[in-house]
């Protein structure tokens, strides 16, 4: 069950569950009818394909009529007359004549609707509220005016949250319903079927003045603009289109927001509205919606294709997927939008995507954070704290596993610690060893270096690793003589705790090492393998055979650059090693690093007299010098038996 809870599988998860949650959610849904608006916008074909004009009721007919508001009736009956003539198909009013007028105009109004035989008349709902009551109420046209043959439509439209018109009115005696079915009465060659989907959208065509209008009070003039046979077969809708006169009074409310208004800044007249549900209803362009179920189904393919990035996360590349998969969502919403007529919202996808890249991200960072707590307290103990810092800044310096370096390793012993720990009580012993150890890390931290272990009483310490180090060489040696000289600073403490005189042996190489976390998932340690390691760790050792204190090899001696004076001791060869390895000493004085110089030729050529000359010289000249004993105690053997295929190079014991 543990491997289920991957970090970006729980991102997904929740990701998803929360896009899940918000696609259902009625407030969401209203937010997606934004991406709805943008689509309407971009898919807008900006024209009527079909014989629909508008007769407005405008300012400019305000001005030529010169009456206020409402208009006489017996002026519509002249105007359905004249529309009647010139062979309009339909003759829609987006007017309610639910009140009666003086008689005589509404007998005009009736007897014209009766010649045409193809009037419709707008039906509303009204909230009525008494004392006792409060009821919608239908407002439909006068009773006369429905015998003479007037057809009721119901005006309502569905209105948004926002106010906008995004839902088709779907009732069977809704205006644009009956408009149609006037215009298959009137003419049934036309063949429209008039049909829209289940709980549909409109597709609107354009912003305000997508259709053409005409002003009410050139038709009723019979403006010469208006050629004769101007509106034959037309579907003419009559209504208002006033935006700012105050002759109106209640006219300027019939004005809707559609996905244009942030773009034109202009309500649309309501008249338009129901040209445009009359459009879409003769097209069967108006919009099916997909439905939650589906925009469901993409959310969860999407998130699905979006594992990969989340998996192998990386801010750059999992940010172009998940932008990709977020563009390849929109794009199929406005595919079906624009070709297909089914509406798809696609927001709570793309709130999806970018949930998870946040999560993600977010766990990310923790895990970077956690990382980097990680190696400042795994580091902190073995290495400067400037160094800490750069791999904080920088964990790829860090690889897990292995890695090739070229370090310089150093490794440090004391001399007698088996006899004073049997001397010494145990509360003793770890006090010394505690203050040797803590020195000797001061020492090599403030060089650059990182101690690797300790064992024991034995150090193992290296430069170069985990960060590159150019003159890493050099910092080893410089710590060795640092740690020898604190070694002599510490003798009288040591000497206090009963310990006496306290020595030590150090070594160091360089070369190339695996360095990096070895060990299992569940316990490793940050350390270096390899023949330069186990070199190093021999080097140590030899300090005996020599007396010495430091060796050093010839490959870090090569590295020193001359930095370093450095006397040469010998050269040795390691056991299942061909090459012999040339072994040094940090000396200052130049007059021993001379002498030893001219001793040992002689010495590696196999010349054994001239050898015992110049090491006695040597001894002569230092007495008490270790190496020249070692020499001259090795001259005497080899003139006694000879050593076979001499190279000048002496076999260590061990190793």
């Amino acid at each position: 069950m543990k491997g289920w809870l991957r970090p970006w599988r729980v991102v997904t998860i929740v990701s998803a569950a929360v896009g899940l949650a918000l696609t259902f959610a009625r407030p969401w849904q209203s937010i997606e009818l934004r991406l709805y608006d943008r689509w309407s916008v971009l898919t807008a074909p900006g024209k009527s394909v079909l014989p629909i004009t508008i007769v407005g009721v405008d300012e400019a007919s305000f001005a030529a009529i010169g009456q206020r508001w409402p208009w006489p009736r017996d002026m519509h009956a002249q105007l359905i007359e004249r529309l009647a003539a010139d062979g309009a198909a339909v003759i829609a009013f987006d007017m309610i004549f639910s009140e009666r007028a003086a008689p005589a105009e509404d007998a005009a109004l009736a007897k014209a609707i009766g010649r045409a035989h193809n009037v419709v008349l707008a039906a509303d709902q009204a909230y009525r509220e008494t004392a006792t009551l409060r009821q919608w109420m239908r407002v439909d046209p006068l009773p006369e005016f429905l015998a003479a043959g007037a057809v009721a439509g119901l005006a309502s439209a569905s209105i948004d949250g926002d106010a906008a018109i995004r839902r088709f009115p779907d009732a069977q005696d809704i205006l644009w319903r009956q408009v149609i079915a006037v215009l298959q009465r009137e003419r049934p060659e036309f063949g429209l079927a008039g049909r829209i989907p289940d709980a549909a959208l409109v597709r609107h065509l354009g912003p305000a003045h997508t259709f053409p209008y005409v002003s009410y009070h050139q038709v009723l003039n019979g403006s010469a603009a208006l050629p004769p046979g101007f509106f034959q077969d037309q579907i003419v809708l009559v209504g208002r289109d006033v935006r700012a006169s105050p002759e109106v009074g209640a006219a300027q409310s019939d004005l809707f927001a559609t996905p244009f208004l942030e773009q034109s800044q202009l309500l649309t007249p309501g008249v338009e509205i129901h040209a445009t549900l009359i459009e879409n209803a003769l097209t069967g362009r108006a919009l099916g919606a997909l439905g939650t179920s589906w925009a469901a189904a993409l959310l969860l393919a999407c998130t699905l294709c979006a594992a990969p990035a989340l998996r192998r996360w990386h801010p750059w590349w999992s940010g172009i997927w998940i932008a990709g998969l977020a563009g390849a969502a929109l794009g199929v919403s406005y595919w079906l939008f624009g070709e297909r007529s089914q509406w798809l919202p696609a927001l709570a996808t793309v709130l999806t995507l970018a949930l998870t890249y946040v999560g993600m991200g977010m766990v990310s960072y923790l895990a970077e954070r956690r990382r980097a707590a990680q190696i400042k307290d795994t580091f902190s103990k073995y290495v400067a704290p400037q160094v800490v810092e750069q791999m904080v800044a920088n964990p790829d310096l860090v690889r897990l596993g292995g890695e090739r370096r070229e370090l310089t390793l150093l490794f440090s012993d004391l001399a007698g610690f088996t006899s004073m720990s049997e001397k010494l009580p145990p509360e003793t012993v770890a006090r010394v060893i505690n203050l040797y150890l803590t020195e000797m890390t001061r020492i090599i931290i403030a060089s650059g270096g990182t101690v690797d272990k300790f064992i024991g009483d034995a150090v193992m310490a290296f430069w170069g690793a985990p960060l590159a180090d150019a003159d890493h060489a050099r910092h080893g040696v410089a710590a060795a003589i640092a740690m020898q000289e604190a070694m002599a600073r510490l003798q009288p403490q040591f000497i206090a705790l009963g310990a006496g005189t306290v020595g030590l042996r150090i070594g160091v190489h360089s070369g190339p090492a695996i360095v990096g976390n070895m060990g299992s998932e569940e316990r490793f340690d940050y350390t270096a393998l390899g023949d330069t390691v186990n070199l190093a760790a021999r080097l140590e050792g030899v300090n005996k055979m020599y007396g010495t204190k430091i060796l050093i090899s010839g490959a870090t001696a090569d590295r020193l650059g001359g930095g370093v004076s450095l006397r040469a001791v010998d050269r040795v060869r390691v056991k299942g090693k061909a090459q012999p390895v040339d072994i040094f000493t940090p000396c200052d004085d130049a007059v021993l690093i001379d002498h030893t110089a001219q001793a040992l030729p002689h010495y590696r050529d196999g010349r054994w007299s001239a050898a015992r000359e110049a090491w006695q010289r040597l001894a002569l000249s230092y007495p008490g010098d270790t190496l020249a004993a070692v020499f001259l105690g090795r001259i005497d053997e080899f003139e006694r038996n000879p050593p076979e295929a001499w190279d000048g190079a002496v076999a260590l014991e061990k190793g």
